[in-house]
């Protein structure tokens, strides 16, 4: 069912669901409008979309982490005016504006970002427009509002996957890198020490995917490209550190979302494949037999969308290329 319509077409935006329920969304490239420094509030009361402040720089590709005290976090990305970005903001939403934290140490996009049990928010990898894709990471302190450089990475890679385990480690898998190609190699952060290591490699080598934390602490990656998009998934077990491949989906996609519902199920919607194009399908995982099912397709077409779960137990799925318009899923 459709939720409300942005101000403006968006996608390769982040969303980011706030202390009071609401949903920012920000950034990401519009069909009309080029690269966005917008952002928009969603009210799920009311299915209602409010501008709200504008960052200091457009972006997209770009990630955004909910910190502790409840700012949100936005970090490097794409701009046509500076190329990747070294540039980071944080939102107040007591305030409802922007302001400018530390810079990165590289400027990167297609990276990802973690926030770990300390606080501290690691990001790693990415595309530079300099250094092409990159194994160097970094560790944003929220005290201080300053970037340190952690571990590298044994393999630089972009448009990768990253979870954060229950022990706290940080798994990131696949990806893609100017050096080595398509990538099957998984890597682990430990917080500890700051040191990569690598695990179990992956059975597929996609990019674009998705991993997602189940409740029996394991991961499971979703589809992806690797020159054709994927049926395919497979599971991560922390504890063996070896990927085993599990049931496929009934439609092939990348750049879809990725969400863990609060029954332990998963759903996938949305997306890009290359034997059907955008796609408005949807999915659920069953974690018990390792089979997914079909369930009601989405009014629109979406791929480099977003997915977030409200408080009322349903999902906001927010835009997609040329796509102005949110839906609720009830699962």
């Amino acid at each position: 069912m459709v939720g409300g319509y942005m101000n403006y077409d968006r996608y390769f935006h982040t969303a980011s669901v706030l202390a009071d329920g609401t949903v920012l969304v920000v950034g990401g490239y519009s069909s009309t409008y080029a690269y966005l420094a917008t952002a928009e509030l969603y009210d799920p009361a009311k299915w209602t979309w409010t501008l709200t402040g504008s960052m200091s720089y457009a972006r997209y590709t770009h990630t955004a982490s909910t910190l502790n005290n409840g700012f949100i976090l936005v970090a490097g990305g794409y701009s046509s005016t500076y190329a990747s970005l070294s540039t980071a903001e944080l939102y107040n939403p007591s305030t409802g504006t922007w302001s400018v934290t530390g810079n990165m140490n590289y400027a990167r996009y297609y990276h990802t970002a973690a926030v770990l049990n300390n606080g501290k928010v690691l990001v790693v990898g990415g595309y530079s427009s300099t250094y092409a894709s990159l194994s160097v990471t970094e560790l944003y302190d929220p005290t201080t509002g300053t970037w340190t450089l952690t571990g590298n990475m044994v393999y630089s890679r972009y448009v990768h996957a990253a979870c954060t385990l229950a022990n706290g480690k940080v798994l990131v898998a696949g990806g893609y890198s100017s050096t080595y190609g398509y990538l099957s190699t998984a890597e682990l952060y430990d917080p500890s020490t700051g040191a990569w290591s690598l695990t179990g490699s992956m059975n597929y080598a996609p990019y674009y995917h998705t991993a997602s934390l189940l409740t029996n602490e394991k991961v499971l990656s979703v589809g992806g490209d690797t020159g054709v998009s994927l049926y395919g998934a497979e599971l991560y077990n922390p504890t063996t550190g070896t990927w085993t491949v599990t049931g496929s989906m009934s439609y092939n996609r990348y750049q879809h979302t990725s969400s863990v519902l609060v029954g332990g199920e998963v759903l996938v919607a949305g997306g890009y494949s290359t034997t059907y194009g955008y796609l408005s399908t949807a999915e659920l995982y069953n974690i018990s037999t390792g089979t997914w099912s079909l369930i009601s397709n989405m009014t629109y077409t979406r791929g480099y969308h977003t997915a977030s779960a409200l408080a009322n137990g349903k999902w906001l799925v927010v835009g997609g290329v040329g796509v102005t318009s949110s839906e609720l899923c009830q699962p």
